[in-house]
């Protein structure tokens, strides 16, 4: 028996690839694996679910193990030797119970049924404590395969595809083709998976009357696929080192000291510079009229879009600035309402973490980072928060302190009037149109249904005397045909002379 556990360090195809590259590249090949298996032996199949097994970087120490009652071979090569003499039934259908995963469940599974807690695990890997014997979440096709508009934004090759060019076998390469569907037709799916949630209700007095102050207030889940949270939220790291390293501008980049509990996190703000009190200077809150900050970065455009396409927000108000919170433990954000240099609708992004957001006419301060309301609401990992209306304008809202990091990034629309001197809109965020619901939905079903020319004849019945309704109809045509040109006095005539 060979041990396994060395194939993944001796091999040097695979020290060219990072763990959480190799843990994808097992998971996806996981969710393949009835379909790979099929036609081969017990022998056979049994090593490549070995083999996809030991490319799990956790699952090194145990990767020679197979389940119970499992028998290991030495190698691929091996095992298909065996197959060459092989009498077992190469159909069993029985095999499909000790396999990884199942390739129906991963192929039609959709982005938003990926479970958010699972999701904010797999952003930023496992920590160093972790247990090894924790299985990884379940990725969906999407998320394996990565967003379209992603992957031309940044252009960036799949690290699965990479494998693949690298000398896979045939069998593999089949395995990781894209799905046939368009690009448009997946974008849409997923657009009509989305789940949004605008019921929110909480009523207080104000100004003498009753009112919901949860009104205009949308949650929409489903959004953004685990894998690009992952690209998102590596991106936000990257940008933050670049501000460490002094590589963006003054104030994009904003790390001030923890003074106290909930004070401190670090913030990048992109398009404009806000001031959330008054500073040193005397300026007031709200935009920064003479601080230039760096670009909104190209892949926040596409999160920009994306929003916008898939009705999140209105084409009307396309964010054009937006600010980054990363969050450390125990960092919160104050009660405020956001300054009126915006207009509304806005919207936040969460990411790495769910949170609790609260919301009042009336937010009291327990302690530092320690806040209460009226109501608190959940936001899940990936998921946007649009606040518009009495939710934005009349209620105020606060983040208390945080259990575990975070990040969220909140995008705005700066008023005209409030622009910074020198600051240009950007080209690539004009005119971007909302998906269809009514089009895609009408040209689905037209092709679905059946041509005109390709329905079965209609079966005329048939009277006692043998004679179709068809025929009787040709032959009473003569005596009705000018019924219609008639007035009403006319075709009583027609009735008394017939009669008569």
């Amino acid at each position: 028996m060979v041990d396994r556990s060395g194939d993944q360090k001796a091999d040097p195809f695979l020290l060219q690839y990072q763990p959480a590259e190799l843990r994808i590249a097992s998971e996806f090949f996981s969710e393949w694996l009835p379909f790979l298996s099929r036609g081969l032996c017990h022998t056979c199949s049994r090593t490549l679910s070995d083999r996809i097994r030991s490319l799990q970087p956790e699952s090194d120490a145990s990767s020679g193990q197979l389940r119970s009652g499992q028998t290991t071979v030495s190698s691929i090569a091996s095992a298909a030797q065996s197959c060459e003499n092989c009498t077992e039934d190469h159909e069993d259908e029985n095999f499909d119970q000790n396999s990884l995963g199942s390739w129906k469940d991963g192929a039609d599974a959709c982005p938003a049924s990926v479970p958010e807690d699972s999701a904010s695990r797999g952003l930023l890997g496992p920590p160093p404590g972790a247990d090894n014997n924790t299985s990884s979440p379940r990725k969906s096709w999407a998320d394996m395969a990565q967003e379209d508009e992603f992957v031309d934004e940044e252009e960036q090759v799949d690290s699965i595809k990479g494998a693949v060019g690298l000398g896979c076998s045939p069998l593999v390469t089949r395995a990781v083709e894209k799905p046939q569907l368009p690009r448009e037709q997946r974008e849409y799916i997923r657009f009509m998976n989305v789940k949004r949630k605008k019921d929110f209700m909480c009523f207080e007095r104000v100004r003498g009357k009753l009112i919901n102050i949860l009104d205009g207030l949308e949650l929409h889940s489903g959004v953004f696929s685990a894998a690009e949270q992952k690209r998102i939220v590596d991106r936000v790291f990257e940008l933050k080192e670049m501000g460490m390293k002094g590589e963006l501008k003054e104030r994009t980049f904003t790390a001030p000291q923890k003074w106290m509990r909930g004070k401190g996190r670090v913030t990048l703000q992109f398009g404009c510079c806000y001031n959330y009190a008054t500073d040193r200077t005397g300026n007031p809150p709200g935009i920064l009229k003479n601080e230039m900050v760096d670009p909104i970065p190209q892949l926040f455009k596409v999160i920009i879009r994306r929003l916008v396409k898939w009705h999140v927000l209105p084409p009307t108000c396309v964010p054009d600035s937006c600010i980054v919170n990363i969050y450390e433990e125990g960092d919160c954000i104050p009660p405020h309402i956001d300054n009126h240099d915006f207009l509304r609708p806005f919207c936040t992004v969460s990411f790495v973490s769910e949170c609790n957001i609260v919301f009042g006419t009336k937010l009291d301060i327990l302690g530092p980072g320690e806040f209460s309301g009226s109501v608190a609401i959940p936001l899940p990992v990936g998921s946007v928060l649009v606040l518009n209306g009495n939710g934005a304008d009349v209620a105020k809202h606060c983040v208390p302190s945080v259990p575990t990091k975070r990040i969220s990034i909140t995008f705005r629309k700066m008023d005209e009037k409030k622009w910074p001197v020198g600051y240009a809109p950007e080209p690539d965020l004009q005119g971007i149109e909302p998906l269809s619901f009514e089009v895609d939905m009408t040209s689905t079903v037209r092709s679905n249904s059946p041509k005109p020319e390709q329905l079965p004849p209609r079966r005329q019945p048939i009277d006692k005397e043998g004679k179709t309704e068809a025929r009787r109809a040709a032959f009473s045509e003569p005596r009705y045909g000018n019924r219609g040109r008639r007035g009403p006095g006319s075709r009583r005539r027609v009735k008394v002379d017939v009669e008569s």
